[in-house]
């Protein structure tokens, strides 16, 4: 269980100011290694943020000369707040805490002999005054900096696949209370949803697995004037390695900058979700896709990964703005 960790990163970040020597003083305490944290403040057009690193090391994993492969956790958001505005964490604040929840658990779990078998790498900003941006139907949280400096921060080369969390409940298109993950995107191709993800999630949840759409507008980089259900797949743009998006969703369309609007239920099952496939894909019991599918769809088809950039930008083209975060 994961409900101590996801309880005490809720409190933790429920503050108008998120101290960088308090988050340090924290995972200390749970055993993170000054060499496996890093945090730097960046400041974009709309404010600044925190982006916190945290390198948990494997028992077998590449940092020990091994051979077990990396996994990323990625904690997708605008903003933890919406301050002035708002007071306390947003809906929107889910993806840092599940992403911070699961990396005080694993080091928990290794400090006791629990570690596991690769290294796993999580990673995400924290922002308690980020705007608001207006939207139908209902209004998300922007983000102080821009996606390719988020992407920048968040995504790590050496991460061999990627769980982009995210909070996805200002829509109409996943109305389930819980989680929800995506099908595998890779170098612009939107491969077939895991088996072995769909397998983990099952057993944590004890429910049938729940997946939602995606399009090929939500793989393309924010700034192209396409519509996005939101960010949560936009670490697929910046790397070659599997992306999967974990969803955590509701039954009805809620604000991404609604506060009281977490449920710490849902938080946590994401989190045990994130850690089961951290100890299966670092044991390389756990794939997220194909990889001879995926050679054979690139000998028919050619490579998608021109869906990585821009695109060609026509002239007078109008830009419609990205409705969710950042």
């Amino acid at each position: 269980m994961a409900w101590k960790q996801v309880i005490e990163v809720y409190d933790l970040l429920e503050n108008p100011r998120v101290e960088s020597q308090t988050l340090e003083k924290f995972f200390f305490q749970k055993g993170i290694k000054p060499s496996e944290f890093e945090i730097c403040r960046i400041r974009g057009k709309k404010g600044e943020t925190q982006f916190i690193k945290i390198v948990i090391k494997g028992k077998a994993g590449r940092l020990k000369g091994k051979s077990s492969p990396t996994l990323g956790i990625i904690g997708r958001l605008g903003g933890i707040g919406a301050r002035p505005r708002k007071i306390g964490l947003v809906s929107d604040a889910d993806g840092a805490i599940t992403a911070l929840a699961c990396a005080a658990k694993i080091a928990e779990m290794r400090s006791r002999g629990d570690g596991l078998c690769g290294d796993v790498i999580v990673a995400t900003h924290l922002c308690p005054r980020s705007p608001i941006i207006p939207h139908r139907p209902v209004p998300f949280m922007g983000a102080p900096v821009e996606m390719d400096i988020m992407n920048r921060y968040e995504v790590d080369e050496a991460m061999d696949a990627v769980l982009s969390v995210d909070t996805t409940k200002g829509n109409r298109v996943i109305n389930r209370r819980g989680f929800a993950i995506s099908p595998t995107v890779k170098d612009g191709y939107i491969l077939k949803v895991s088996e072995d993800l769909l397998d983990i999630m099952e057993i944590v949840t004890g429910r049938l697995p729940a997946v939602f759409p995606v399009t090929t507008q939500d793989i393309t980089p924010y700034g192209n004037g396409v519509y996005h259900l939101n960010s949560i797949l936009q670490p697929a743009t910046a790397t070659s390695a599997p992306v999967v998006g974990v969803a955590i969703t509701a039954e009805t369309a809620v604000p991404g900058c609604a506060t009281g609007a977490s449920q710490v239920v849902d938080i946590e099952l994401a989190a045990r979700f994130c850690i089961e496939v951290a100890k299966a894909f670092g044991e390389k019991r756990c794939s997220f896709y194909d990889h001879q599918e995926y050679l054979r769809l690139v000998s028919l088809y050619g490579s998608l990964a021109h869906l990585k950039t821009l695109g060609q930008k026509s002239a007078g083209a109008r830009s419609r703005p990205n409705p969710e975060k950042p």
